[in-house]
């Protein structure tokens, strides 16, 4: 052998990862502790009280959430194409918006909204419709109709849409200057250059956070149960009052909102892993 050679253990590739370093243990673990508790709840009467009183208020938090996330990912656009926009005056007006919104405690947000800023619009709408309602054209609309779970859903939107604008307006402007250009060459408008050519580059870069904001909205979710909406905390919340099982039924909801937080994020992982496959079999 040649002493001038390198040693052959530099020029032997690395070894394949073995089965067992692929298997993410902490899913493993977590999975473990879940079905213990499930069998805890089906064995244990006082566990399966829990687990039906506080999994009754699940409907609500996905609904809340849902509705909130698509509402505040509509909004959310119109706002990054407005930071975006070449109106210096839109682009400020909006960016004093969102950081408010940013700035703001969700739980302030909540009472503000609430209890300030949905009567205000309630009271709005009465006074700027007041003579349509008189003759019986639109609809008499008081505080009552405007439920708490839709105060919560209009804050939790308004709050997350300052977020998701930013988000976007990242992605849009993390493509390549080059990339408008060619569009504006090819004759294509500002819009059909977002529509067409800038927004489904910018998509790539904007799932991975836009993943993250849904889980922090299904977690914030809980928030709403300080306006008394019957969501999963708020039934855990009543149940103790009067039963004083803070360990059992908190660790209930704390296994709920773990379960659906952690799907959420799998599924998030999932499509990022699913798009970079598809990327590189175009290149």
């Amino acid at each position: 052998m040649n002493a001038s050679s390198p040693p052959a253990s530099q020029h032997s590739p690395p070894p394949p990862p073995s089965r067992l370093s692929r298997i993410p243990w902490w899913l493993v673990i977590l999975c473990l502790l879940g079905l213990a508790l499930v069998a805890l709840g089906l064995a244990d009467e006082q566990y399966r009280t829990i687990f039906t009183v506080v999994g009754s208020g699940l409907t609500v938090t996905i609904r809340v959430t849902i509705i909130a996330f698509a509402a505040s990912l509509l909004l959310g656009t119109v706002l990054a194409l407005g930071l975006v926009s070449t109106s210096r005056r839109v682009a400020e007006g909006l960016k004093v918006y969102v950081e408010i919104m940013r700035g703001v405690p969700m739980i302030v947000l909540l009472y503000y909204i609430a209890f300030a800023i949905g009567p205000a619009l309630i009271d709005g709408y009465a006074s700027l419709f007041r003579a349509a309602i008189a003759a019986g054209l639109m609809p008499q609309i008081t505080i009552r109709d405007f439920s708490f779970e839709w105060r919560a859903i209009f804050a939790l939107t308004l709050a997350y849409s300052a977020f998701i604008a930013e988000i976007m307006r990242g992605g849009i402007q993390s493509i390549h200057i080059g990339q408008w250009e060619a569009a504006q060459a090819l004759g294509l408008s500002r819009f059909k250059t977002l529509r067409l050519v800038i927004l489904p580059q910018a998509f790539k870069t904007m799932t991975p956070p836009l993943g993250n904001d849904l889980v922090s909205m299904l977690k914030d979710s809980s928030l709403v149960s300080v306006l008394g909406i019957a969501d999963i905390t708020q039934n855990g919340k009543t149940y103790t009052a009067s039963t004083f099982l803070f360990f059992q039924t908190y660790t209930v909801v704390a296994f709920f909102y773990l379960v659906m937080t952690i799907g959420l994020t799998l599924l998030v992982r999932r499509l990022e892993r699913r798009m970079k496959r598809n990327e590189e079999r175009r290149d």
